[in-house]
């Protein structure tokens, strides 16, 4: 039995027969201490895995939303140790919700990779995504994650054939990520169809969960991806809604972390509905 929490948390979740919702929120965004209030209460609004954006000045496959998250969180005074911090901070309380930083290599390698390894296991992260690191290059920090006791899970796409996937899957662990469009993120969505088909063949090549992403918006389409995927990922909503909150400062309001803990309620409900008839 693996001790990775991204495993025990999908072992339960095929107990229950129910898909995972996964939320993504850039940490520190739009602020330190309002991005802990939000992580904080994420599990207990429904979220079953959390993924937390390293923020970084350029992330290049990500829509405007992600990137205003990313400058915001910057212009905040975010960091790769404020990250890990909030992560620190979050497992004060919560052993067992599952976080996966997501980001780019870039804010990794300045970090340096030993050091960031042994600091995020030892902060309590559990998975990363680096979305500009190929399988050719899984020496980098792949493998070196995986010392570590950390899965390193990857992206498969609508191009990703099927020459191509045993190479994405060889080293990854925890889940795959399918994005179900080809493009930047929180632009557009996926037809149903297209994602079940998706799932169906990626499973016939993997025993891990798929979970998929990109364009998730309302709690039909969740309880849509739900059906077929073991897990939908929304982002690029929550961040809206963290944007359209703010003040004309661009700061904080007293209902900023709600307006993004409602909607978390509400694609919840979706999720967990899905294969039941609800």
């Amino acid at each position: 039995m693996s001790d990775n929490r991204i495993d025990a948390r999908f072992a339960q979740l095929k107990l229950e027969g129910r898909a995972a919702l996964v939320t993504f929120v850039t940490a520190g965004d739009p602020d330190l201490k309002t991005s802990a209030a939000i992580i904080r209460q994420l599990p207990a609004s429904g979220a079953d895995l959390i993924e937390l954006g390293m923020p970084f000045s350029d992330p290049m496959a990500d829509g405007p939303a992600i990137q205003a998250s990313s400058l915001r969180a910057l212009h905040s005074g975010a960091s790769m140790k404020t990250t890990l911090s909030l992560v620190r901070d979050f497992r004060r309380d919560d052993q067992t919700t599952p976080i996966v930083l997501m980001g780019y290599y870039n804010p990794v390698y300045q970090y340096g990779v030993d050091k960031f390894l042994a600091d995020a296991k030892a902060a309590g992260v559990d998975g990363l995504i680096v979305v500009d690191l190929p399988p050719e290059e899984d020496e980098e920090l792949c493998l070196p994650a995986k010392k570590f006791g950390l899965h390193f899970i990857r992206l498969a796409t609508p191009t990703t054939d099927d020459k191509r996937l045993p190479a994405v899957l060889r080293n990854t662990a925890g889940f795959v990520y399918y994005v179900a469009i080809a493009g930047i993120t929180g632009t557009r969505s996926a037809a149903e169809a297209d994602v079940a088909r998706a799932v169906k063949r990626l499973k016939g090549h993997t025993d891990l969960p798929v979970v998929v992403g990109f364009g998730i918006r309302n709690p039909q389409q969740a309880a849509a991806i739900a059906k077929d995927a073991d897990g939908a990922v929304v982002g690029s909503a929550f961040v809206d809604r963290i944007a359209q909150s703010l003040d004309g400062a661009g700061k904080a309001k007293a209902g900023t972390a709600e307006a993004v803990l409602g909607l978390v309620r509400e694609l919840a409900s979706g999720v967990r509905g899905a294969r039941s008839g609800k």
